[in-house]
């Protein structure tokens, strides 16, 4: 298996829109294309069961900006 050591770029579309997801050593990201905040979930999270938790915080964080 190939460690994941440095970031991983790739590019999927979610209902007609581009979207950028990024993985790298800490956690996974995923904005939309040609911008530079989006939703960000530790590896951590994810294996602690604080995914949700984690995904609705940074939800109803960017709601209030």
């Amino acid at each position: 298996m190939t460690p994941l050591d440095k970031p991983l770029r790739r590019e999927l579309a979610i209902e007609g829109r581009a979207y950028t997801l990024t993985l790298d050593p800490d956690a996974l990201k995923l904005v939309a294309k040609g911008h530079r905040k989006g939703i960000e979930l530790a590896w951590r999270d994810l294996v602690n069961g604080d995914a949700a938790l984690a995904t609705a915080l940074q939800a109803s964080l960017a709601r209030s900006r």
